[in-house]
């Protein structure tokens, strides 16, 4: 059936004339919520299955349903199915084919369901699977940036506040902070699937039906962890989509920052690790540019998902109880969250392993801005030092770094006496950036062997998913 077709309108019975050409395009939604179709052939077969059970439908009838979706999904994964804006949507288009297809045992499909119901179930049986797949993403993403740790546990760089030298860390545990923010992103994904996963089956168009339907037995079919509590609730929750959203939001935001380390890092600049050609793209004019493409998408496209969020709260705030039409504005937020997600994920996922750690380049820079002022701070009030008076001796001391040119550890003894008697031979143990970085040996520390077991830690936690 062609779009320019007028088929007659399933609920057209009350209507006296036809919909406007404009209106009818306006209304549609089958250009987007096709994508559907999977899900919405899946429910309807539990529908019909329940039905039969109940008493509904006869056998003979129930079989000619099933094999008549199973049809439908076969022509529209080979591309053989001809989707009509007049149907309106991916329902009514299925129904439709079903009933020419079929006859008489395709218009009783229905029976006992509304669309309203019917596109609450599809949304989260399609969101259920693509959660899933965002999860198989983010523990390969995550897997890669734990076998990255535990491979540079002991590689120095500095650590920064304010994007200022601060103290040294290892290389390994800046990829732990980064495995530790996706890992509250998929436990927050993890919630919204328990939440989501609710059958409103049979909730119909908002206040139940007549028939003696078993919505307990439709959501064990279709994998639900039971039928939803309330008819009204149910049919116009859109809950779900927000929070999915809101977790997308968050992880966007989480690979953005770590797009702007990355697109610092790889700057001549910083200079601190290498990304291969592939992850890369040239300019049109100069030739010696490779721009870091990847992670600045990636932080681009967060804005769209941010977007997406704040779309799906404004389409709900002001909706009574029950359905209305605003709710077909949800998909698409939806559907262009999730294609981003999985797509960022997927990107980072295969260069996160491909990292190549410019070691040279930032134990030198890690030696600059005295990152090791804190140490000598510490090393003091281990002697006796108030923290504060401390404080003013270092703070003197890097002054005169500054003056001279020269690094805390660089300094000779005399010079580093002349702010405070108390400091002997032993600091130089504590002024080197391997001394700094293992003196921080407790759980959620810089140290080497603290990275290493944290790896591990982070490696087993992922073989449990």
């Amino acid at each position: 059936m062609s779009q320019n077709d007028q088929p007659i309108k399933p609920w057209g019975g009350r209507f006296s004339e036809a919909t406007d050409a404009f209106v009818e395009r306006f209304t549609a939604s089958v250009t987007f919520d096709q994508r559907l179709f999977h899900h919405d052939i899946n429910g309807s077969i539990a529908h019909a299955t329940m039905l039969t059970k109940a008493g509904v439908l006869s056998q003979d009838e129930l079989q000619k349903i099933q094999q008549g979706l199973e049809s439908i999904r076969q022509q529209i994964n080979a591309g053989q199915f001809d989707w009509s804006i007049s149907l309106e949507d991916v329902h009514m288009n299925i129904e439709a084919r079903l009933t020419e297809s079929i006859g008489i045992a395709g218009k009783k499909l229905h029976t006992g369901r509304s669309r309203n119901d019917q596109v609450a179930t599809d949304i989260r049986l399609y969101m259920r699977d693509e959660i899933d797949a965002i999860c198989k993403e983010l523990t390969r993403l995550q897997t890669g940036l734990a076998d990255l740790a535990e491979r540079e546990f002991d590689t120095i760089m500095p650590g920064f506040t304010h994007l200022q030298t601060a103290q040294p860390v290892t290389f390994g545990h800046h990829m732990l902070a980064w495995f530790e923010m996706l890992q509250r992103d998929y436990g927050r994904l993890i919630d919204c699937r328990k939440r989501l996963n609710y059958s409103p089956l049979g909730a119909a168009a908002l206040a139940g039906t007549t028939y003696p339907i078993d919505r307990h037995y439709t959501a064990e079919l279709l994998g639900f962890t039971a039928p939803t509590e309330n008819s009204l609730d149910s049919v116009s929750d859109r809950d779900f989509a927000i929070e999915f959203c809101a977790f997308a939001s968050i992880l966007m935001t989480h690979m953005s920052r770590m797009s702007e380390e990355l697109v610092l890092w790889t700057s001549s600049q910083f200079n601190f690790i290498n990304l291969p050609d592939r992850f890369c793209t040239g300019s049109s004019i100069m030739p010696q540019k490779k721009n870091p493409d990847v992670p600045e998408l990636v932080r681009g496209k967060t804005g769209r998902v941010n977007g997406h969020l704040i779309a799906l709260l404004t389409l709900m705030k002001s909706q009574p109880l029950a359905y209305n039409k605003d709710n077909q504005e949800d998909k698409e937020p939806v559907f262009d969250a999730i294609d981003t997600v999985k797509d960022c994920l997927r990107a980072f996922a295969d260069m996160i392993p491909a990292i190549q750690p410019k070691k040279d380049r930032m134990h030198e820079a890690a030696k600059r801005g005295f990152s090791t002022a804190t140490d000598l701070a510490d090393y003091l009030v281990r002697k006796g030092v108030a923290f504060r008076d401390a404080h003013e001796i270092v703070g003197k001391s890097v002054a005169y770094g500054v003056q001279t040119g020269k690094d805390l550890s660089e300094m000779s003894l005399s010079e580093l006496q002349q702010f405070s008697k108390t400091i002997e031979q032993d600091v130089f143990a504590v002024l080197t950036l391997e001394g700094s970085v293992a003196a921080r040996n407790h759980i959620g520390g810089t140290a080497p062997l603290q990275v290493k077991a944290a790896a591990g830690r982070a490696k087993a936690s992922l073989a449990g998913r």
